[in-house]
């Protein structure tokens, strides 16, 4: 296990968060370091590779020392979003409130990021119907859905580490969630009510000119990016922390 971090210009840090949360869709640690901002990710050689590729020569990486694991779970803190708990299976569950789970450590995504936040929060808006979880990662949204009662819930990924994740934290929350692999932009797709796509931003564009569904939830984008959507009517839009989300309506 490695940390493999760089810094930027603190003006330069919005797009950079973005490029690497393509790279490390789990996360990563940010440090103020004055003028500038550091970024540091766990993960194995194969990671470490892809980040210097992006980053060039700003990359400097080490061996993680011992409790590198402990670092990581302070690391993850739990989230509310949509009248949900999220948060990992470390921390003691609150007592009342409707919680979903997630193990940081099967990758993927952990519920924190504010794209994901943002799209349970349009998500806990929205009439119940069918859902698909486009780009599922780890199937945090997915188990959000199923948990705000949405059904039939149906999650897809491309990346088969990524499907057996979904499937852990819907076993995890006892969420039934109908997991599997495939790439939703070329394959056939369940019919359903509402898709939500928190991936980058020219997937989520050629997802919706499959039109898929309905109605969409999309996000993995900053505030100042807009999905070209041809063929659909935004209906809400909700910024979280320099993020977007948005809510369409198919014409």
């Amino acid at each position: 296990m490695l940390r493999v971090s760089f810094r930027v210009p603190a003006v330069d840090a919005e797009i950079a968060r973005a490029r690497l949360l393509e790279l490390a869709p789990t996360g990563f640690e940010e440090l103020d370091a004055g003028a500038e901002v550091e970024l540091a990710v766990y993960t194995d050689a194969t990671g470490e590779h892809r980040i210097r590729s992006t980053f060039a020569e700003r990359v400097s990486s080490e061996p993680v020392l011992l409790g590198w694991d402990e670092r990581w779970r302070k690391f993850h803190r739990p989230v509310r979003a949509g009248g949900l708990w999220i948060g990992p299976p470390w921390e003691a569950l609150p007592v009342g409130e409707p919680v979903v789970v997630v193990d940081p450590g099967r990758a993927f995504g952990t519920g924190a990021h504010p794209t994901t936040r943002a799209c349970i929060e349009l998500l806990a808006a929205h009439d119940r119907g069918s859902i698909l979880d486009a780009g599922t990662g780890s199937g945090v949204i997915a188990a959000a859905a199923a948990r705000l009662g949405f059904e039939p819930v149906f999650a897809l990924d491309v990346d088969q580490d990524a499907v057996e994740a979904a499937a852990a934290t819907a076993s995890r929350n006892g969420a039934h969630v109908r997991v599997a692999h495939a790439d939703v932009l070329v394959d056939a797709l369940p019919k359903i009510d509402l898709v939500v796509a928190n991936i980058e931003l020219r997937s989520v564009e050629a997802l919706l000119a499959r039109g898929p569904a309905a109605r969409a939830i999309t996000s993995g984008y900053l505030a100042h990016e807009h999905p070209c959507a041809k063929g659909w009517e935004p209906s809400a839009r909700l910024e979280v922390e320099g993020w977007a989300a948005d809510a369409f309506t198919a014409l």
